[in-house]
């Protein structure tokens, strides 16, 4: 059975107070029999991982970094952030390929599979983000985007890494904007995605989680997480408010 798994990515938000107040309500209302029944991270900018590592201490929460460099450190390559200082800061996590990185940023298949590796090498565990946008939703490319990001990173670093990681779906077209997939949207892509898997293995696809990122809300989580191919959500928004975070914890947690 795979357990449940909530990540809340911070993005370009917060402040030493704005982190110190949101990670006290975290720690009020995560209860040990909520965090016995879903693994729960978040992932703040990296100026603010010391800080928040130490907050939360004591905590079911983990910490998770939000890119890494695909370089090992340490070496000459200015304001990049390598997977070994964030495992030494206290990350368990990072994330990879979000879309935000793809766009802005330039980041490509090959790129992501290289810092999925960088991340797995140190003994990180890799958040790998998958998805397509509005534009290729609708010309009918959403599978052909997602394999092509998929075997990208199973044919440079294999199965078994993928295997070793947690997949996160996040629709482009529904992340920030309010829309959200429907459960059966989320589902029909998180299943095609665990046969992408099962083709080179499937004990491995069984296993491997999968999360839905695009717009989760309290609001829509409990209906997204019942699908049987929906593991838990990497969120954005909403995870910067402390109850709302803890109530699509609560929704994955009775899955």
């Amino acid at each position: 059975m795979r357990k449940p798994f909530v990540a809340g990515n911070w993005k370009m938000h917060g402040s030493r107070d704005a982190n110190a107040r949101l990670v006290q309500g975290l720690r009020t209302a995560m209860t040990a029999p909520l965090a016995s029944h879903c693994d729960v991270a978040v992932c703040p900018p990296f100026v603010y991982l010391a800080d928040v590592a130490v907050q939360l201490q004591g905590t079911p929460v983990a910490l998770g970094a939000q890119d890494t460099c695909a370089e090992p450190g340490p070496g000459a390559r200015t304001g990049e952030v390598s997977a070994s200082m964030l495992l030494d800061v206290g990350c368990r996590y990072v994330l990879v390929g979000h879309s935000e990185r793809r766009q802005f940023h330039g980041e490509d298949d090959g790129l992501v599979a290289r810092k999925l590796s960088a991340a797995l090498a140190v003994g990180l565990t890799p958040i790998l983000c998958v998805g397509e946008s509005l534009q290729e939703r609708d010309a009918g490319l959403t599978h052909h985007v997602i394999a092509r990001q998929v075997d990208a990173v199973l044919d440079a670093a294999g199965v078994a890494a993928v295997g070793r990681s947690v997949l996160a779906y996040e629709p482009v077209w529904a992340i920030g904007t309010g829309r959200t997939a429907s459960p059966e949207q989320a589902q029909e892509v998180h299943g095609f995605i665990r046969g992408r898997i099962a083709a080179r293995d499937g004990n491995i696809a069984g296993s491997v989680r999968l999360l839905y990122g695009g717009s989760v809300k309290a609001s829509n989580a409990r209906e997204l997480f019942a699908m049987p191919d929906v593991d838990g959500g990497l969120v954005g928004g909403a995870s910067l408010n402390a109850e709302e975070f803890v109530a699509i914890v609560a929704a994955a947690a009775r899955k």
